[in-house]
């Protein structure tokens, strides 16, 4: 053989091999282009889980800090409604007890229960307010005290009905 014929076959060899070992590394890049972009997949979803997870997180410390608030405002009102009924009571056993002796000054307690009155219908609820009229009734009608109280108990009656069917406040 001569020079050019091994110089031929030297250089046929060299591209075979060439092209061979390009072929090889052609199907490694893609294999690790592959590799690449499903890990950069499951690093994405891992991240959109963990903000998923943050913002659930934080949705739920606000609907916990929303019902916290609501309970509080609840047991203010039921407060308030509790200390309009007491002061309403109270203005009411006044006047009974100008009805029963005579004494005492009833043209001041007259407007004061009738302002505690304007209260109670206020505050509410309709049952409360119905009984509270129901008592100031029998009052300006000047009715027997065993009537006065039935109508001061039925008073209580609905107003511990009102105050304990009110909704509890939740508990943090």
């Amino acid at each position: 053989m001569s020079e050019w014929g091994i110089a031929l076959i030297a250089a046929g060899a060299a591209i075979a091999g060439s092209v061979v070992t390009g072929w090889y590394s052609r199907s490694a890049g893609i294999r690790q282009a592959d590799a690449a972009r499903h890990a950069g997949d499951r690093q994405a979803e891992a991240l959109l889980e963990s903000v998923r997870m943050t913002v659930r997180g934080e949705a739920e410390q606000r609907a916990l800090a929303v019902r916290r608030v609501r309970g509080e405002a609840e047991q203010r009102a039921l407060a308030v409604r509790r200390q309009v009924y007491a002061g309403f009571l109270g203005a009411a056993e006044a006047r009974v007890l100008a009805e029963r002796t005579g004494r005492g000054g009833e043209q001041g307690d007259a407007v004061l229960l009738q302002r505690a009155l304007g209260e109670v219908v206020l505050e509410g609820p309709s049952d409360v307010a119905a009984a509270a009229a129901r008592l100031v009734d029998a009052l300006r009608r000047h009715e027997p005290p065993d009537d006065l109280n039935r109508a001061k108990l039925a008073f209580v009656t609905e107003a511990r009905r009102a105050l304990d069917t009110a909704p509890p406040a939740p508990r943090s």
